[in-house]
């Protein structure tokens, strides 16, 4: 492994080739553990606040308390869903104070807000993922291209010295063939990690959906009689 990383005798273009092929590598594992951290805590988290959200059943209790699962994503959904619920039925104060009939069916504005979080969570927690993606489909082809880069200055080297002997030939083959080597042990891993947190983003977004629909469901029975 040490001599497949060992850049001595490198000519520039796959020094260049390594140096972009080992940053990718590099910045797709930051990436890797630090959404293995976040998706973790979102999962956990919206676990926990599912439990309190249903054993509490007030709205002004959960908001109290909604800072205890941050990182969940339920959490800013009940908070934007919350929060135009309030402005909604404020409204509808003034204008029945006022002799104004009124219908909350103005629960629309509560769904757009719910559907607007949801959008943000879901920007939240793809993020960095496309660099992982880049990296899964760029790496291969980066390194084929030292690879390919690699043996035309071996062949080069070939004729310059009229020798084809395995002593001529073999380190710059190997050299280009280590292009092809480190670009595959960048992209497999991001990859891999990019279809992970893919399938439990999904997830998150069903229960996120789900979360939406028992929400405007608790509204209108419970607030606008509907």
């Amino acid at each position: 492994m040490t001599d497949m990383l060992s850049l001595a005798g490198t000519g520039p273009v796959v020094l260049a080739v390594f140096v972009i092929l080992i940053f990718f590598s590099v910045v797709s594992w930051a990436i890797i553990f630090f959404k293995l951290f976040q998706i973790h805590k979102a999962n956990s988290e919206s676990v926990r606040f599912m439990d309190f959200f249903w054993k509490t059943k007030r709205f002004d209790t959960i908001a109290a308390q909604a800072d205890r699962f941050a990182s969940s994503p339920l959490v800013m959904l009940f908070n934007e869903g919350y929060s135009e619920l309030k402005q909604v039925m404020d409204g509808d104060a003034k204008q029945e104070q006022a002799g104004v009939s009124t219908d909350l069916g103005d629960i629309e504005n509560v769904s757009r807000a719910l559907r607007r979080a949801t959008n943000q969570e879901i920007n939240r927690l793809e993020k960095y993922t496309t660099f992982l993606a880049t990296t899964g489909s760029a790496s291969p082809f980066i390194g084929l291209f030292g690879t390919v880069w690699g043996i035309m200055v071996a062949f080069e080297g070939i004729g310059r010295t009229g020798s084809a002997s395995l002593a001529v030939v073999a380190p710059g083959i190997s050299e280009a063939l280590r292009a092809t080597a480190i670009g595959l042990i960048a992209a497999i891993p991001a990859v891999m990690a990019y279809n992970h947190f893919q399938h439990k983003i999904r997830v998150l977004v069903k229960e996120m959906d789900s979360f939406s629909t028992e929400f405007l469901n608790i509204v209108q029975r419970n607030i606008t009689g509907k």
